[in-house]
């Protein structure tokens, strides 16, 4: 009976060490970051059994600096011509010369109608407050909240 409970161990073992090699193996040629929180998840083992494994722990970080030092190239049907750059830059600051302008547009609006308001109030005195108090200083009109 306790052979039969090694081998199915053994097998178990086996199977989880196979997950992850193959999960390692996918994540560097997809160019997916090699972590070891990554290849557990994506695996399906503990972050620990990885650690505990001198071998997969090297390759796991031979991998690492492998990614760190060598960028995988774009096709170049993907990127980006200086035409296409110029044209974005040109599109960009069109838009900020145009916000720049409603901008100031709306700092004119918002001072003239604040001048409007001030007029009607200084054209029509309060009836609330003597002219030389503002509706701070006359605590007749004030609510305190405490």
């Amino acid at each position: 009976m306790t052979t039969a409970l090694a081998a199915a161990a053994r097998q178990r073992s086996d199977q989880t060490r196979q997950r992850a090699t193959q999960t390692l193996q996918r994540l560097h040629a997809t160019g997916q970051p090699i972590t070891f929180a990554h290849i557990a998840r994506t695996a399906g083992v503990s972050r620990s059994w990885l650690y505990h494994q001198p071998d997969l722990r090297a390759e796991i970080n031979r991998l690492r600096q492998d990614t760190t030092t060598q960028t995988i190239p774009i096709p170049p049907a993907e990127q980006r011509s200086t035409q296409s750059l110029q044209q974005r830059l040109n599109a960009a600051l069109d838009e900020i010369t145009r916000l720049k302008t409603d901008n100031h547009q709306l700092r004119q609006h918002l001072a003239q109608h604040l001048g409007h308001q001030r007029q009607n109030r200084i054209a029509t005195p309060s009836t609330t407050c003597p002219p030389h108090e503002t509706p701070d200083q006359n605590h007749n009109n004030v609510k305190r909240y405490r």
